[in-house]
């Protein structure tokens, strides 16, 4: 059985998604918009999905896009084999956005507000281009950023993208083993960093760690010296600044890549050893983006997107995919809560926001703080909010709706690194419930399986992929073999992908997550999530925070 109903979708509106099944019914879908209807032709039918949204979106490519599955394996899964295409130009066509148009908000508590343009987003990306060719950077290189949530890191993930070079970011609060033990795997050949930045009152320098991290990763033949902290901060005599990187204006192009072509790469925790590697290319981000954001998050050129994320969490890339869809993105580096919890209400009464996304402990901090944000912040413009991270539950939606407003769509969400978006989610033609996570997400053959591996509905279970997705990782760096990709999620159940979460499915469809599969405590035999512990611990008053461990 399904939980309370806490929201309904209003009628007379008309969500993008039902635009999306009519361009799927030419396609082999369903006639009409029932959600249930849709998620289940999109797993039974992924290449004609896909192709679905391939159309709907009108992705720019060059080559053939008619098979866009040529071969289902899993690993190895073939997607658009024919058709070239760079992520970059994808977000910048910016679609419904004039030039003038503010399409990015960089604020950040060590400087003032940074507002991009349309063409000046654009112009910024074509000099960074420029300046990544003139230091000899070339497909396949890789690009490594050492920088927070602001603007230029953003600049340089689109200029690496639209030369087909290899990107990847550490927000500049990890320690310098940490990011040693990331780099030094995918020996970046270009190294932007920060001075320091400013979290909350407290200035943090990095000139000592930046020097650790350069003297680790002998493969950096061009350093970018970016002052954040301090405009005035020197840079290194072998330095080249960020404005000298921007000098020179040229034409905006992009070389179209291979839909499988790498575009980042991201990492795991490294909690069991040294952090994964993870692969991501160029058109399953783009795809799975476009639908997560465009179909599920019903994104648009009239929305102002906010998730607070830092350039460690995939949730950023994310972000600045809004710009895809021709939402204005808002970047925010800082503290959450400086100088009080009501902090990011505030910005999203100020900027306009109409997405805002955070974590789910952030949303129950608040709560446990008392603080009823639409008491601090006009939140009318507010109509979708987004939690991940952690489960969100019953009494955090409730919160939702007592506090923030009642008229918004609450998406409680969970995914991963692994894939950069989400497996299960909210779509806007299904009402949301508390405590629960209304649907799988469209074109994610999500299952929960029992230990012997057969599908069970209504009882916990492994949450697995039973299907390929688009954005499943191109595969680990340095792992030419692919032993260790297949060992990370196809060991236990061949042919499927292990997550690592417990799910259970209702015969309704909505999802409950119970936390980590690999964290399970086992107490007499009976298998319980550590969420379920988080929540009643941390309603306790004298609680500030705690840890779940089984000994």
């Amino acid at each position: 059985m399904t939980g309370e109903v806490l929201w309904s979708p209003p009628e007379g509106t008309r969500p993008r998604l039902h635009d999306f099944a009519r361009t799927a019914e030419m396609f082999g879908g369903p006639s009409g918009t029932d959600y249930d209807d849709l998620w289940a032709w999109s797993v039974d039918d992924l290449d004609a999905f896909w192709r679905a949204v391939w159309t709907h979106f009108d992705v720019p490519a060059d080559g053939d896009a008619t098979t866009a599955l040529a071969d289902a394996s899993m690993p190895g899964a073939s997607w658009f084999p024919g058709a070239q295409l760079n992520y970059a130009e994808i977000l910048l066509r910016l679609p419904g956005r004039a030039d003038d148009d503010v399409v990015v908000v960089s604020r950040s508590q060590s400087r003032d507000d940074v507002r991009l343009t349309a063409a000046e987003l654009r112009d910024q990306v074509a000099r960074a281009r420029a300046g990544l060719l003139r230091a000899g950077v070339g497909p396949g290189d890789r690009v490594a950023a050492y920088s927070p949530n602001i603007a230029e890191t953003l600049v340089l993930l689109l200029g690496a993208a639209s030369l087909g070079a290899v990107f990847s970011s550490c927000a500049p609060e990890f320690g310098t083993q940490s990011v040693i033990d990331r780099w030094q795997q995918i020996e970046p050949t270009v190294l932007l960093a920060v001075d320091g930045y400013r979290y909350g009152t407290k200035a943090v320098e990095r000139h000592e760690e930046v020097a650790t991290i350069r003297a680790a990763l002998p493969s950096v033949q061009t350093f970018v010296h970016l002052p954040y902290l301090d405009p005035h901060s020197p840079a290194p005599t072998d330095a080249v600044t960020w404005s000298d990187l921007l000098a020179e204006p040229a034409p905006l192009t992009f070389d179209r890549v291979p839909f499988d072509a790498p575009l980042y790469v991201l990492f795991s925790s490294g909690t069991t050893g040294l952090p994964k590697p993870i692969v991501h290319g160029h058109g399953g981000i783009a795809l799975e983006h476009l639908k997560s954001l465009g179909l599920h998050l019903d994104l648009g050129p009239d929305d102002t997107f906010f998730w607070f994320s830092t350039t460690g969490w995939m949730m950023w890339n994310l972000l600045v995919s809004g710009l895809a869809v021709g939402s204005t993105i808002v970047l925010l580096d800082g503290h959450p809560a400086h100088p009080d919890l009501g902090a990011l209400w505030r910005m999203a009464d100020e900027l306009g926001v109409t997405y805002f996304g955070t974590s789910a402990p952030f949303l129950l901090q608040c709560r446990k703080e008392g603080l009823v944000p639409r008491d601090v912040a006009d939140l009318s413009a507010l109509r979708g909010l987004g939690s991940t991270g952690a489960p969100l539950p019953v009494e955090g939606f409730r919160w939702v709706y007592e506090a923030v407003g009642t008229e918004l769509q609450l998406s409680s969400t969970s995914g991963g690194t692994d894939v950069c978006s989400s497996f299960v989610g909210a779509a806007p033609t299904v009402p949301v419930y508390a405590g629960e996570i209304s649907r799988r997400c469209l074109g994610c053959a999500v299952d929960a399986y029992d230990e012997s591996g057969a599908s069970v509905v209504g009882a916990l279970g492994e949450l697995v992929v039973t299907r390929p997705m688009p954005s499943m990782p191109v595969g680990f760096w340095v792992d030419d073999d692919g032993s260790r990709y297949r060992a990370a999620y196809f060991e236990d159940f061949p042919g499927v992908w292990r997550h690592g979460d417990w799910i259970t499915i209702s015969d309704e469809g909505t999802c409950t997550i119970t936390g980590r599969s690999d964290a399970t405590l086992n107490r007499g035999g009976v298998r319980l999530g550590t969420s379920e512990f988080y929540t009643v611990v941390e309603a306790l008053p004298e609680v500030t925070d705690s840890l779940v461990v089984h000994l």
